[in-house]
């Protein structure tokens, strides 16, 4: 493959990447209506957000073993074509028992941009190469946060929430023609698994016991936790607590995206001149002292611009931090990376989707935000370090 069709295949990944951030972004602005008009609580308003997390960790489990035996373009284009259709059944929800299903369906269906582009880019790159596409994947993802947002406040002034559901089944077709028309498979026949999905399973297993992987699957689906923490908690504390309309709150949220866009850019030119596991342990490091700063800012109750520069901050690095553990975690897999890619996304989202509701069962506030962010980078923080003294030890060799 050429540099500039390889460049133009990782740019199309990275927008087929994009599910998660666009279901969840665009309608973020409209998190508060949506609740209102089912009157329901604000728990069960974020579990619209936590339901497509568990639908986008589950689908991984299910599709990346799937595109690791029937490789990668067909279980891509069904997951996007079916994608589309479910952000239709959302928009029709009579409820909000029937939309919390939609929205995981909804999320499994969207998992194959994520768990196959992952996949396809171990397939064509390794090491420093690899850790360099999943940058450009995360800044092209940040992209959308950018997007999504402003244009969900901007749709609100002339339709609601259904309507921003409607216009993500037109962007999911728009998606559809794209994969079919660039996504290649780059996945051999000779690296194809012919065992049945159980066995992979199985074989998923195994990969899930190898230390090092575990340690830095842990370490992703922790840092994580900041940016998930950030995308359910942010619109209620934002716009209810802070008073934020829906389109302010968007274009707080479109800011930040350019600071994860912009992180994972600077990492992109930091590989190869930093080691890459320093590289990982030092943005994880940074996100962690962000989230700190904002954490104690909100204890003392200070007034929201101020809490906005740590914010930025931690949010900032949430692309390279995401580009270079990815790279670790599937630097040992030439062979099953969809079971990998399956078992970080599954981590990452189950996390996302768990831990802010229980933490915000009792409220929702900026303090409450900040530190589980807090908490997340730290935890990433110890269990990236563990990592590396294993890898530094006997087994590494």
């Amino acid at each position: 493959m050429s540099r500039g069709a390889s460049r133009g295949l990782l740019i199309a990944l990275g927008v087929l990447s994009a599910f998660g951030p666009l279901s969840m972004d665009l309608y973020l602005p409209s998190l508060p209506s949506l609740i209102r008009d089912f009157g329901t609580s604000d728990s069960l308003g974020q579990a619209t957000m936590s339901a497509s997390m568990i639908g986008l960790a589950g689908g991984q489990l299910l599709l990346g073993p799937l595109s690791d035996r029937f490789g990668r373009r067909r279980p891509m284009l069904i997951g996007v074509g079916a994608f589309a259709l479910l952000s239709l059944a959302c928009a029709a929800a009579p409820s909000i028992e029937i939309l919390l299903v939609a929205r995981v369906l909804q999320g499994v269906a969207g998992a194959a941009g994520i768990v196959i582009g992952r996949a396809i880019v171990r397939d064509l790159y390794d090491g420093e190469g690899a850790a360099k596409a999943f940058a450009l994947l995360a800044a092209i993802v940040a992209i959308m946060p950018v997007i999504a947002p402003l244009l969900g406040g901007a749709l609100l002034l002339v339709t609601d929430w259904r309507g921003l559901f409607v216009v993500l089944a037109a962007i999911g077709a728009l998606l559809s023609a794209l994969a079919w028309r660039v996504v290649p498979d780059t996945l051999a026949a000779e690296n194809r698994h012919a065992d049945g999905v159980l066995d992979q399973l199985r074989a998923m297993g195994r990969i899930a016991r190898d230390g090092r992987f575990a340690l830095t699957a842990l370490a992703l689906a922790s840092g994580g936790l900041g940016i998930f923490s950030y995308i359910s908690m942010g619109p209620i504390a934002l716009q209810e607590q802070h008073g934020l309309s829906p389109q302010a709150f968007a274009l707080v949220m479109g800011v930040n995206a350019l600071g994860i866009m912009t992180g994972a850019q600077i990492s992109r030119r930091l590989v190869g001149r930093i080691p890459l596991r320093a590289l990982a342990i030092g943005c994880v490091a940074i996100g962690a002292a962000g989230a700190g700063i904002l954490t104690l800012l909100a204890a003392l109750d200070l007034p929201l611009p101020a809490l906005l520069v740590p914010l930025f901050a931690a949010i900032f690095i949430h692309g390279a931090m995401l580009a270079n553990v990815t790279a670790l975690a599937l630097a040992p897999f030439s062979r099953g990376a969809g079971a990998a890619s399956a078992l970080l996304g599954t981590l990452q989202f189950a996390t996302g989707a768990i831990v802010p509701p229980l933490v915000s069962l009792g409220g929702v506030s900026t303090v409450l935000m900040g530190a589980s962010m807090t908490t997340g980078f730290v935890l990433s923080l110890v269990l990236l370090v563990a990592a590396a003294r294993r890898s530094a030890g006997p087994a590494a060799a």
